[in-house]
């Protein structure tokens, strides 16, 4: 299956039930066959907007949105072969487990047969067996979230959609879901589009992130690649965490080598930040945003061979102690 997302702007329908209409500008996505991609970005960004569309929820003004080689921008949503997991479960109280899953099948008029299969396969699948015959309310909320999925899956979509399926969960009930949904979409290989704000189910389940920051696409790859190659600040500072540290400089360059100008600290760039980033040349005498990642962060006393333009001086101001992990916050005098 590939997708299309609009190449030119859309926006939501003024049907929407939003005080203000949500709008995505120029979100062009191709999404291979199988491939697990997560939307991901801060509040307002768009994600759910686009999610939206795509399961035709939300209208979309411009710009085209294809399923395989079938547009699909005016078929309603029943027809699209997509099943989607809400926030909220969205389970019925009054049903079983049972009857929540087969909802969906029921309203299509399958055989009985075919539903009692499909329903007990996705319930082996997602270890509610032993559930089907409670109701939502007995059911802690990773078993409702199961069983949300399970109506999801008993379709035999062609796609998944998730709009933050994990944000009601605790976080170490989190942890485990996020695991169970990665390990169930690889075994059944359907192509999904998650959308999420929190930056780590983005990192730890996607084949592919798509970050957005108020209704623009900002970088779509593979999350270890927006991690170390970010396309500006915003993915930069939005993408890890702790987030990347970012200071104002100016390139400089002196009997060949270049560095940078940190108010009254200069900080060299050695030669393969330089093969990596051949452009830089282009910046001699310019004002730059410098992005350090708290990994590259050593202290200079356990480094004694550093060279005093290799060296960052600045003031502790609180120290973490997490366990495993120490954070050290400071400040680097800008002038």
């Amino acid at each position: 299956m590939r997708e299309r997302w609009p190449q030119l702007p859309f926006s939501t329908s003024p049907r929407s039930t939003r005080t203000e209409p949500a709008r995505v500008d120029d979100p062009t996505l191709e999404i291979r066959d199988g491939e697990f991609v997560v939307i991901v970005g801060p509040s307002g960004s768009g994600k759910t907007t686009a999610l939206r569309m795509v399961a035709g929820l939300e209208e979309i003004s411009e710009g085209t949105l294809s399923i395989g080689d079938r547009v699909v921008n005016h078929v309603p949503a029943r027809d699209r072969n997509i099943a989607m997991v809400f926030q909220n479960y969205a389970l019925y109280r009054h049903l079983s487990v049972f009857e929540n899953i087969a909802f969906g099948l029921k309203v299509k008029r399958l055989a009985r047969r075919v539903i009692r299969r499909r329903v007990q396969q996705a319930a082996e699948l997602l270890e509610l067996s032993d559930f089907l015959d409670r109701k939502p309310r007995a059911l802690s909320g990773g078993q409702r979230q199961r069983v949300a999925m399970g109506r999801a899956i008993v379709r035999e979509p062609s796609v998944f959609l998730m709009d933050e399926p994990l944000s009601n969960l605790d976080a170490q009930l989190r942890v485990h879901t996020r695991a169970e949904i990665g390990r169930l979409q690889r075994q059944l290989g359907i192509t999904t589009i998650y959308v999420t704000h929190d930056q780590v189910e983005a990192m730890t389940m996607s084949d592919r992130v798509a970050v957005m920051r108020s209704g623009r696409l900002q970088q779509f790859a593979p999350p270890q690649e927006i991690y170390a190659r970010p396309a500006n600040a915003f993915v930069g500072g939005f993408i890890g965490s702790p987030s990347m540290n970012f200071l104002e400089g100016t390139i400089q360059r002196s009997n060949g080598d270049i560095s940078v100008l940190l108010g009254d600290q200069r900080l060299a760039l050695d030669a393969s930040v330089l093969e990596q980033r051949p452009l830089l040349g282009q910046y001699e005498d310019k004002e730059v945003i410098v992005g350090i990642r708290p990994e590259s962060i050593h202290d200079g006393a356990l480094v004694p061979e550093a060279p005093p333009e290799g060296l960052l001086h600045g003031t502790v101001e609180l120290r973490e102690a997490l366990g495993p992990e120490l954070f050290i916050h400071f400040s680097a005098p800008q002038v």
